[in-house]
């Protein structure tokens, strides 16, 4: 149902209680009843379109306040009621009421606003649901959006589920199409572009949260932060993150390691295909790389940049960087044989 329906409806509801409860005691006209009520509903209508307007106002912390002052109400009911049973007279008590619950309400609804990123008994993240079936939710780093493989990992259903996207992180990655910088615009836009295409997929639910966390500066503190409150994965492709997540009890799903976890498994002895195109470290050595992005480092091979080369692995370093293959073509494993004399 559309909002402007909505608040349709609930003028025309605020004119008919206007024309029912208003000025009935004076015999007021039907249509000045009835103009009562509507600029009543009108004033709430606008009042509620300007705090849209001014800023977006989070379900946690809407929530989080109506408990802080329901908290303060039964608080003030049950300080007056003891303060009642010493001898005042009924003035005195009554006025003093008024003070508890004005007091006790706005302490109430203000410690619940400043712990509310702590407050997890609320009603709106409370789901009924069947308890045999659990839906996979994820929080999407920029990182892992500006990547794009992670469109590629939902079209083959290995991540299937909803994929949360923090306000704070859409900010960040719009900030980064916007930069006057040419290679970070094209990377913020690419990261766009794998947002719409997300979207589109079956196998996910792409929800934006609106909760902004502005006590936490950083980006990555608050994506943490936000993990631990709803109880969520994070998919990224940050070191760092994917380090301070783990050391704070928070599971993360590194795009980086998946790809390095799936990479093929080079033994030494094995036959492989490889084309050199550049130089080498060392003067008779030659670089050329798997589909997957491995180095394959090939000895003797600085004549043979930019030809196919058949050789034999001969050994494979892994290291922070990822994995070497060293591969000898197999032109030079053949022993040369002494021309006769």
């Amino acid at each position: 149902m559309d909002l402007r329906f909505v608040r349709i409806g609930f003028l025309v509801i605020s004119a008919i209680l206007g024309s029912q409860m208003i000025g009935l005691e004076t015999q007021a006209p039907v249509w000045l009843r009835v103009a009562v009520g509507l600029t009543a509903g009108a004033v709430l209508v606008l009042l509620e379109a300007f705090i849209h307007r001014v800023g977006r106002v989070s379900v946690r912390g809407f929530s989080s306040a109506v408990f802080g002052l329901l908290f303060g109400l039964i608080m003030a009911k049950l300080v007056s009621d003891a303060i009642a049973l010493l001898p005042m007279d009924i003035a005195t008590l009554a006025a003093l009421r008024v003070v508890l619950t004005w007091a006790f309400c706005y302490l109430g609804m203000a410690m619940a606003l400043r712990g509310r990123n702590e407050f997890n008994v609320i009603i709106p993240y409370v789901r009924l649901s069947r308890q045999d079936r659990r839906e996979d939710t994820y929080l999407v780093d920029t990182s892992a959006i500006i990547d794009g493989r992670l469109v590629d990992l939902c079209k083959a259903r290995f991540i299937e589920g909803r994929l949360t996207v923090p306000r704070f992180v859409l900010k960040e990655l719009q900030a980064v199409a916007d930069s006057t910088d040419p290679l970070k615009r094209s990377r913020g836009r690419r990261g766009l572009e794998a947002l719409n295409l997300l979207r589109q997929l079956p196998t996910v639910d792409v929800r934006v949260h609106e909760e902004e966390l502005p006590n936490v500066p950083e980006v990555d503190a608050k994506l943490v932060k936000l993990a631990q409150l709803l109880g969520t994965r994070i998919i990224t492709n940050d070191f760092n993150l994917n380090k301070v997540a783990e050391f704070q009890n928070v599971s993360v799903l590194n795009v980086n390691e998946l790809a390095q976890a799936l990479r093929p498994v080079v033994l030494p002895g094995e036959a492989l295909d490889v084309k050199p195109i550049k130089e080498g470290k060392e003067s008779h050595q030659a670089v050329g790389y798997l589909d997957d992005g491995t180095m394959v480092v090939v000895e003797n091979g600085r004549a043979l940049i930019g030809q196919s080369v058949h050789g034999i692995v001969t050994s494979v370093l892994q290291t922070s960087a990822g994995r070497m293959v060293f591969v000898r073509p197999e032109q030079a494993a053949k022993p040369q044989v002494p021309s006769p004399r």
